[in-house]
Formats: structure tokens, C-alpha cells, sequence
């Protein structure tokens, strides 16, 4: 099973919806892709977010049945909730109050360890032949195809044109107009 752990920041001093387009920049990536993205981002709650996701690293080392590979951690999901506000009251003219809300966040990373798949060779089974589709490697991309056998293409060549005639003769015994008809 691939070892989970996440790491949480309370009362950070930012709004929730900073924060939160900072952690979709990191959502789903690499461990390592993502402290790269808060390291360059402009936004001064990355800091912060950079901090919680090295917390959640350590946490998910010291869980038991880590690997020990930091490159197979990624970012599962990543949100910031809201935290209590602090109200404060500003002087105004004429004896007026303005109100000042100083919002503060809850940042939460969860870091997940990729499963590692082993690919087994599945063996065909006895007095089976493969198809030769299995065999033959494909091209690269943008090479030509190979060249047919002549007999191939004149054959599939001849049966369009019978097919192509057959729907000129429908037409004209439909009493419709063929396009020999239509040019004379």
C-alpha cells in the first residue's frame, strides 16, 4: 500500500483564496516539480506553502514502508480553509468607523508515494499463434509506410471502382441523373 501523510499550517496570515491559487499551481505534481514551482512563484504565501510541503516530505519518511525515494511522492491534494478573521475598526471622518477584517487560513498538503508497477511478460498460451500485429514493431512516427505488393493494390484499386459504378447505376435506374448524363 503507498504510504500517505500530510502536514498542516494553522492561522497563516493570508485569505483562504490566496493561498488556494497558489496550491492549484502545485496540485498533482511531482514532490519535486512542486517545491521548484513555490520556489519561483511571485505570491508571498508560496513561502509558507513551501514550508508546510517539506513538513509533509518529512512526515511521509518517518511513516512505516517508505521506500525511501522522495522522487515517488507527489502532491495528492493540497486546500487552505479558513481561519478565524480578526476584527478591526479604522477612524473615518466625522466621527465614522471603517471595519478592517485580517483574514487568516488553514494550509493542508497531503503527499501520497506512487505505486510502482512490475510489469510480468505474459506468456502466450500453448498451440496459440500470435497475431502477427504483436510481432512486427511499429514504424516511427512520420516515416512512410511500407510499400504494398502490386497484386494487393490493384485489387482493392478495382473493387472501389466497382462500388463507385454500382452506386452510378442505382442512380440511373432511379430515373436520377448520372454525372456522364448531367456533363452531355
Amino acid at each position: 500500500m503507498a504510504v500517505q501523510a500530510h502536514a498542516t499550517a494553522k492561522y497563516v496570515r493570508t485569505s483562504a483564496q490566496k493561498a488556494g491559487l497558489v496550491l492549484n499551481l502545485i496540485r498533482g505534481r511531482d514532490v519535486n516539480q512542486a517545491l521548484a514551482t513555490l520556489r519561483f512563484a511571485r505570491k508571498g504565501v508560496a513561502r509558507d506553502i513551501e514550508k508546510v510541503l517539506r513538513s509533509a516530505i518529512a512526515n511521509a519518511s518517518q511513516k512505516d514502508g517508505f521506500s525511501g525515494d522522495v522522487d515517488q511522492l507527489f502532491v495528492n491534494a493540497c486546500y487552505a480553509n479558513q481561519g478565524p478573521s480578526q476584527k478591526r475598526i479604522r477612524p473615518a471622518p466625522m466621527g465614522r468607523a471603517f471595519r478592517i477584517v485580517k483574514r487568516t487560513a488553514h494550509l493542508t498538503v497531503h503527499v501520497t508515494e506512487r505505486p510502482t508497477l512490475v510489469a510480468q511478460p505474459v506468456a502466450p498460451e500453448p498451440g496459440t499463434t500470435p497475431s502477427p500485429s504483436e510481432g512486427t514493431p511499429k514504424r516511427p512516427r512520420g516515416a512512410k509506410p511500407k510499400a504494398r505488393p502490386a497484386a494487393k493494390r490493384t485489387a482493392k484499386g478495382a473493387a472501389a471502382k466497382k462500388k463507385t459504378g454500382g452506386a452510378r447505376k442505382k442512380a440511373a435506374a432511379k430515373g436520377g441523373r448520372t454525372k456522364k448524363a448531367a456533363k452531355s
